[in-house]
């Protein structure tokens, strides 16, 4: 299963009815699989002095450009 590197965020099953169907009959309308934004990225740590590939949810990126990219990346573990 694909996850965020940094708020290891999955897949989520969703699903329900729609107010139509409360309204007349029981009338399943299945289950879906929802994915997160997750997108392979190359981000170059200044500190470090290289760059890092890693898959990262489109929140995970904001949490780096909010608290500083070698900070997230440590807090999860995925630099020393």
């Amino acid at each position: 299963m694909k996850s965020c590197a940094i708020s290891k965020k999955g897949s989520i099953v969703g699903g329900g009815y729609s107010n139509r169907t409360r309204a007349t009959k029981f009338n399943p309308t299945g289950k879906k699989r929802k994915y997160p934004n997750i997108q392979k990225k190359k981000i170059f740590v200044p500190e470090l002095g290289k760059s890092v590939r890693i898959e990262v949810s489109t929140t995970g990126m904001r949490t780096m450009k909010k608290n500083g990219i070698y900070k997230t990346l440590k807090k999860a573990g995925i630099v020393k």
